[in-house]
């Protein structure tokens, strides 16, 4: 059954492509995420090209809960032709969810700022959402400055011991 509110579509800014995930793309994403660096903040250590290939294929069949919709990106930059790192979006209700991740070789050029941004621009011509929102560990001063960019403010609400950062849609 289709989902209600579509799925994710690509999507282009300055200098990247936010192209909906696909399975193929976890070869050169397990090459991208690599760094054990990546997860300081998350936990967890990176997953090789096939545990990714799984992951992807858990992704690209869709939520199991009806209610909540997955969408998925791999952040693809036009000018060196390679992925770059990933965005996500997750909808429940009128409420979506964001994340980010780039590539160690690729952070401090701003692409996490810029993709967050043109992903919460593609998620305000969605007229059914009304609140975006993202979990940022408060030691994570780099992650901030995304969510930042992207127009979300800082709440004093904490889940899991990340700060809730919210951005209203305007209609």
């Amino acid at each position: 059954m289709p989902d209600p509110i579509g799925s994710a579509e690509a999507i282009s800014t300055a200098r990247l492509d936010l192209l909906p995930l696909r399975v193929e793309h976890a070869r050169e994403m397990a090459e991208v995420l690599s760094d054990p660096a990546l997860h300081a903040f998350t936990g967890g250590a990176p997953a090789d090209a096939d545990a990714l290939r799984t992951r992807y294929e858990r992704l690209v069949g869709g939520s199991p809960d009806p209610a909540v919709t997955w969408w998925n990106w791999v952040l693809g930059h036009r000018e060196d032709e390679c992925l770059v790192g990933t965005v996500q979006a997750t909808v429940a209700q009128d409420v979506v969810e964001i994340a980010w991740v780039v590539g160690t070789p690729w952070q401090g050029r701003g692409f996490a700022g810029e993709a967050a941004r043109g992903l919460v621009e593609w998620l305000g011509r969605r007229p059914r959402l009304r609140t975006v929102i993202a979990h940022v560990h408060p030691g994570h001063l780099a992650s901030a400055a995304v969510a930042r960019t992207a127009g979300l403010t800082a709440t004093d609400r904490f889940e899991d011991g990340e700060v809730r950062w919210e951005l209203p849609l305007r209609r």
